[in-house]
This record gives structure tokens, sequence and C-alpha cells, in this order.
């Protein structure tokens, strides 16, 4: 699915890891949540340019609707490309999971695979959590699961595909993450709790769970050298992950590749988890 990168510099990598093209893919319907910049975009794009139309759902509308305006721009450079259309959503609402279920319907006729992408990444030290702060992590990272599961099923046909963010914190305790760190655990169970229940529709629920990715959300992790040398002593590949080493395992989760593989969380995280 990918080659292997080399180290460059501290935590660097170069080259670019080679996702399959998953012809299979062509023509299918997606939503992703918070897909108006960091990972969430990222899948938006890897979608279209193999073929998939997609819904990109964010809270932030304008961002949104710039974002959905590039990517379909950039991927009309190749043959039959899928459209990105953009949609306000704030995943704490269960309604506005519905609201985005019905763009898709709208535009496009279909509803095949739903990526719960969108999160919020809190910090503060266990006896500094306060209670504002753990409902939002619950409310964001867990209940914007639920709802888009609960309104992806209403809509798929057998063979829909779910695919849920959860990280590797769900199974590694975080200094300052402890808001963070069980939301995701409930992000990994509820996937299995999904899988479970939503396989006698034939929908399939899988989950992501990144480690160090060089992303927008870590770059706490590379302006600080303490933080980064730690990050790269906890990661047997001694380097961050980068994010076309996310969207490659997403692709898989979705693919008719992956069609007998459910309720499992793959961890994208250089074996940390291990550490």
């Amino acid at each position: 699915m990918s080659e292997t990168p080399e180290p460059a510099g501290p935590g660097r990598v170069v080259g670019t890891p080679v996702t399959a093209a998953y012809p299979d893919l062509r023509g299918k319907v997606a939503v992703v949540t918070g897909a108006a910049r960091g990972m969430g975009a990222r899948f938006a794009a890897a979608l279209a340019v193999r073929g998939v139309d997609v819904v990109g759902a964010d809270i932030d509308a304008d961002a949104m609707a710039v974002t959905a305006k590039e990517i379909t721009a950039e991927a009309a450079a190749v043959v039959r490309p899928g459209r990105v259309v953009a949609a306000r959503a704030d995943v704490t609402k269960a309604d506005e999971h519905e609201a985005v279920a019905q763009v898709a319907l709208a535009e496009f006729g279909r509803l095949d695979l739903w990526v719960n992408n969108a999160g919020i990444f809190p910090f503060a030290e266990v006896d500094a959590i306060t209670p504002e702060q753990i409902r939002a992590a619950l409310s964001v990272n867990v209940e914007g699961v639920l709802f888009g599961a609960q309104a992806a099923a209403r809509h798929m046909r057998p063979g829909g595909a779910i695919v849920n963010m959860s990280s590797v914190s769900a199974v590694r305790v975080r200094r300052g993450r402890g808001a963070y760190c069980s939301s995701k655990a409930a992000v990994a169970h509820l996937t299995e709790s999904l899988a479970v229940e939503l396989g006698d529709r034939g929908i399939r629920v899988n989950a992501i769970a990144p480690g160090y990715i060089d992303t927008e959300m870590t770059r706490w992790v590379r302006e600080d050298k303490a933080a980064l040398q730690h990050a790269l002593d906890a990661v047997p590949l001694h380097r961050l992950g980068s994010p076309e080493e996310v969207v490659g395992p997403l692709l898989f989760l979705l693919s008719d590749s992956a069609r007998y593989v459910t309720g499992h969380s793959i961890a994208v995280d250089g074996g940390s988890r291990h550490v």
C-alpha cells in the first residue's frame, strides 16, 4: 500500500507514501465531518481524486466552502473525479448530521460512506479539567461519532461503511490529556458496539487510531524540542507520521478490500502503543 519513507532530520520523512487507487470507490458518495482543514480536508481530497462525490461538513461554513472549491478544482486534473460540496454542521447536534445526509441525497442521490473525523484536542491536568471541558470533549468526540453513525445508518444500503477517528490515546495515557484520552477510548468502544448492531444491516464500522501525525493539531510537538524528542523516543520507527500515511488505511477501510473487516481500530502510530 505504501513505500517506506526514509528519515530526514528530526522526525521528518522524505517521499510521499503511495496509496492504492481503489477503483471500487468510484461513483460512491461520502460524508466527511471536520473537512474544512487538516486531516478531514486530506480525506475529502483523497476520495475526490478517486471518483467519490463528497459532502464536506464543518462548523466553519466559510472555510468549508473554500476547501470544497479548492479540492474540486484540484481533482479536475484526474479522469472522472468526484465533486466536493460544502455543508455546515455542528457535530454535537444530531439533527445537523441528518441535514448533512440530506445534502448528500439531494446532491448525489445516495450515501455510501461516512467518515466521523471532527474532533477537539483539549489539554488540562486532571485536577484542572473543568466541567465545560470534559463535556465538550465527550460531546464533540463521542456524541459526534454516535450522531454521525445514526444519520449514516438511516440512509445507507448494505455495503455501506463508516470510519471513526479514534487515537492511540485510547489505549495510552497522555499527561494533561485526560479528557481527550477518555473520549477517544469511548470512540474505540463505541466503534465496536456500532459494528455489532449495524452489521445486521450490512454496514461496516471501523476506526483509525493515529499516533503522532505531523498536522496542524500536533504542531506544538514540533515547536517544542523536548516534546518532539519525547515523541520520537516513544515511537519505534523514530519519526512522526505523515497525513498521507493515515489516508491509506482510511481508503482501505472504506473500500471493498475491507468488506469482511468490521469492529476494528487500526493503529497508525509507528508502533508507539507498544512502548
